[in-house]
């Protein structure tokens, strides 16, 4: 299995590559990761991770009862939080995300139950042959995004699915050869 380009690009991203990426985690961490990958849209992961811890503590470490309860005031502290991202259809799609977190979560026992029930409870293992053949989205991805989007989840479509399903290990993209002149197409 080879180490995917995006991996090495930075200190933060090995690290994160080696200790986090495609582990399973409980609904926490499906939730933060939900919230992480939708404020990545139109910016790298790098600027992520730099601002992970940022954001975290912002976020009260990703309360899902917490932020769903968040109100207009809430919002405004977050625009003006130093060093957080301020879009503000992000930070207000967190509440929207948190409550129909919590609704998927009554619905199905859990976020991840609610994942696995478009694999029929397994994983999704892809190989490759290299790094360029990694799609961005696949039919998974645009059918767990359709419904999402149709339950009322924000920042949640099929290139965001995609790579969300990837960092919480639905999905695992695994990589035959090291062909080092490749162009990465991963979101990352």
């Amino acid at each position: 299995m080879v180490r995917p380009k995006w991996a090495d690009s930075h200190p933060l991203m090995a690290d994160y590559y080696d200790n986090e990426w495609g582990r399973r985690g409980d609904d926490q961490y499906l939730f933060e990761m939900l919230i992480l990958e939708g404020f990545q849209a139109g910016l790298s992961w790098l600027t992520i991770l730099k601002k992970r811890s940022i954001i975290t503590a912002a976020l009260h470490d990703f309360d899902v009862g917490q932020l769903a309860m968040y109100k207009e005031e809430d919002i405004v502290r977050l625009m003006q939080a130093p060093g957080m991202i301020k879009h503000r259809l992000k930070i207000s799609s967190i509440t929207t995300n948190a409550q129909t977190f919590q609704k998927v979560q009554e619905e199905c026992g859990s976020f991840e139950q609610y994942l696995l029930s478009f694999t029929a409870g397994e994983l999704v293992i892809h190989t490759y042959a290299c790094e360029e053949d990694v799609p961005i989205s696949t039919e998974l991805s645009q059918m767990i995004s359709r419904d999402m989007k149709k339950r009322g989840f924000k920042f949640v479509g099929p290139v965001i699915i995609y790579t969300y399903l990837s960092a919480v290990g639905i999905i695992q993209d695994i990589i035959e050869e090291d062909d080092k002149d490749a162009v990465s197409t991963t979101t990352r």
